[in-house]
């Protein structure tokens, strides 16, 4: 490493490692598996239990899991996101890598950002998400940068086994560097261009082996699973069929979603690519080529989803780290002027921030309301008038660097408020756009009513068989995996089985022989049908409207101890 450490560096990855551990592990399986979670948590189940099943495009996931499972004697809802949530919070070391591109204290300031962001924190609490491939990916161009090729192709292979994510990563990267070379061939010296284009080295006997090793034995855990390699190359075309899939995320919650929580990533980075291209900065632009490019590919996708957003979030971190960097760099007589400065904006903005809040309780069409907003845009307006004061009685300087300050500790607290809400603990009252649709509510609710009219009619509360009749959910049967389980379109009307679980209808044949419960299922906030006073209110407080589904647990009447035939 051509660059020089400095002091308490190793201490500040520790503790950037350490917020994302928090973040990624509190709590992990506090919330129920989705169905898209379940999916691939069932087939490492059952690969754990010595079964055969037709895997997802995730093989790494799959077989890590499976063994974590099988090491524990079974599968928890924080065990299934072990793997996810490591991966994500090892992505902090990733800036380590490359700090002799973007410097050291840029590249720590980089690590505190990764393990904060609010998108990255909820990906590495969900099964099935970008991170593992982002992560890998990541780690084998930093090992490629630091010359270590036999770590970097064995990453590549990792990245490779992580899922059909991958491919929005390489394809972004790939126009990245075409960009790049186009710009490079412009310009007469050819040592510049060798500064700035990353370089490709051909294949050889170092990068070869591990590459094929790694894939080998990993995707197939050690030649015990081979249909994990062709899930490897199912993701393929996995990754095609996304582009025919229907819209399912319009393009202005993309740009919504990337204000409300990374609105620290979005100004910083915005004073940093107009500094970088009107200076020509060899760090900035291709970090802000970089990060429209993966922008665009999530807008053009027509099946975009928010975690697609994963691969601009890194180049938008990087550049934000960068322009932060620069504004700490402050001399020392003029520390208090920048430290009262930085203080009035953050003060302001707080106040905003406060007002902002309460135009949600009020009616649009009162007088609080008129108060409240005029309010709002006068705080903003003092807030401008004080930076110009400032600027015309001390320096420019002082009041850019004051200004940058204090709105990045404002809209950094928001975007860490965001990392608390997308990991959950808030609770799952409070939705995020970052979390997977159709969220499970009374998952553990069901489980244990399973669980006690098993051992009150049978005595044993794993005895009772289960029969899921008409309802297509994986996360159901993940929920009830400690019983037999069989899942079928329509009930045989020969059949009696003890437990019967159907959607809300009314069912004549069931009502006369069992008796039901209904439980509130898969709930979905109602992104698409909301107001903008819906949108200021989930803002402000994370509250939206949500439709829900509603399931009827059917328990055969003579399993009770009231019963007829019990008696």
């Amino acid at each position: 490493m051509n660059y020089r450490h400095f002091k308490h560096e190793g201490w500040l990855y520790a503790l950037a490692f350490l917020f994302a551990v928090i973040l990624r592990f509190v709590q992990l399986g506090a919330m129920p598996l989705t169905d898209m979670e379940a999916a691939p948590a069932l087939q490492a189940l059952q690969i754990a239990q010595g079964l055969r099943p037709t895997l997802n495009p995730h093989p790494f996931y799959i077989l890590s899991t499976a063994v974590i499972f099988f090491i524990y004697g079974g599968g928890t809802d924080f065990l299934a996101r072990f793997i996810p949530a490591l991966a994500g919070s090892l992505l902090v070391f990733v800036p380590l890598l490359f700090a002799d591109r973007i410097k050291p204290r840029a590249a720590v300031v980089l690590a505190f950002f990764l393990a904060l962001d609010p998108g990255l924190v909820a990906l590495s609490r969900q099964i099935a998400s970008p991170i593992l491939a982002l992560t890998f990916l990541l780690f084998a161009l930093g090992f490629y940068n630091q010359g270590k090729t036999s770590l970097a192709a064995s990453f590549a292979a990792l990245t490779l086994l992580s899922g059909p994510s991958l491919w929005n990563g390489v394809i972004g990267l790939a126009i990245t560097w075409s960009i790049l070379r186009f710009i490079n061939s412009r310009r007469a010296s050819a040592e510049e261009e060798s500064k700035t284009a990353p370089l490709i080295s051909p294949l050889s006997r170092e990068t070869l082996i591990p590459f094929v090793a790694v894939f080998l034995v990993v995707g197939s855990l050690f030649f015990i699973v081979p249909n994990g390699l062709s899930a490897a190359l199912a993701s393929i075309p996995s990754f095609f069929e996304s582009w025919l899939a229907v819209d399912v995320v319009p393009v202005i919650r993309i740009f919504f979603s990337l204000l409300v929580y990374q609105p620290l990533g979005i100004f910083l980075a915005i004073f940093a690519m107009v500094r970088g291209w009107r200076n020509g900065s060899r760090r900035i632009i291709p970090l802000s080529i970089w990060f429209f490019v993966a922008l665009l590919l999530v807008l053009i996708n027509p099946s975009r989803q928010l975690a697609d957003l994963s691969w601009a979030l890194i180049p938008l971190w990087a550049m934000s780290a960068l322009e932060i960097v620069r504004n700490l760099d402050i001399y020392a007589e003029e520390r208090a002027e920048v430290g009262g400065v930085a203080f009035l904006t953050a003060f302001i903005w707080t106040f905003a921030w406060l007002d902002f809040s309460g135009l949600t309780t009020l009616p649009v069409d009162s007088r609080e309301y008129a108060m409240r907003l005029w309010l709002l845009i006068g705080s903003l307006f003092l807030l401008v008038m004080s930076l110009l004061l400032v600027a015309a009685g001390w320096s420019i300087r002082t009041a850019r660097i004051g200004g940058i300050l204090g709105m990045a500790l404002v809209l950094g607290a928001l975007g860490v408020g965001g990392a608390f809400g997308t990991a959950g603990l808030r609770g799952g009252a409070f939705p995020e756009l970052w979390w997977l649709r159709q969220q499970p509510i009374h998952a553990r609710l069901l489980e244990s009513t399973v669980s006690d009219v098993s051992e009150w009619g049978i005595g044993d509360d794993h005895a009772a068989a289960v029969t899921i009749v008409g309802v297509n959910s994986p996360a159901l049967e993940w929920t009830l995996r400690e019983r037999r389980v069989s899942v079928v379109q329509s009930l045989d009307a020969a059949s009696t089985p003890e437990l019967v679980i159907t959607p809300l209808q009314e069912n004549p044949v069931l009502s006369s022989a069992y008796r039901g419960q209904d439980f509130a299922w898969r709930q979905t906030p109602l992104w698409d049908v909301t107001v903008p006073q819906d949108w200021i209110r989930w803002v402000a407080l994370r509250q939206m409207p949500t439709s829900g589904e509603t399931l009827i647990l059917w328990v055969r009447d003579d399993l009770f101890i009231n019963s007829t035939s019990a008696q």
